[in-house]
């Protein structure tokens, strides 16, 4: 069901990050692009509208974005994406998972209080509404 990135899906991914963000929190193409041409970056997509992009380095990775279309939220695509992204990671040598989420975004918080993740850190002011980042670690090996 979910399948790995590639430069063929960079439109989609946009599009996905287009409808789950507003404005100029959503990431273009040009951006995916970069990314996933990087060599220590991957993304896995979901057929109903979801994406993930995570970054791996050494024993560390990070969730740069996960991204589910509104009309597709609150049937698993999240917590799959994210199930299928922390195994992934593991598997190339990371043992801890970070990420960034907004204090704002109840339901994100609430998909990576269930799937693990605590609070590491707080960035004041980190989002273009000025809201604050809590950063999350999953401890995974």
């Amino acid at each position: 069901m979910l399948y790995r990135a590639t430069q063929a899906d960079i439109d989609l991914m946009a599009a996905i990050h287009a409808s789950a963000f507003a404005g100029s929190d959503a990431w273009s193409r040009d951006v995916f692009s970069l990314q996933v041409a990087l060599p220590n970056v991957f993304g896995l997509l979901h057929p109903s509208g979801g994406l993930i992009l995570v970054r791996v380095a050494a024993d560390e990775s990070e969730i740069l974005t996960l991204a589910v279309d509104p009309a597709a939220r609150r049937g698993g695509i999240g917590s799959a994406l994210l199930r299928e992204a922390t195994t992934l990671t593991a598997t190339m040598g990371a043992s801890t998972v970070f990420l960034e989420v907004s204090v704002a975004n109840i339901a994100a918080r609430q998909l990576y209080a269930s799937a693990g993740f605590i609070q590491a850190g707080r960035r004041p002011h980190y989002y273009s509404d000025h809201s604050d980042a809590l950063v999350l670690r999953l401890n995974i090996g």
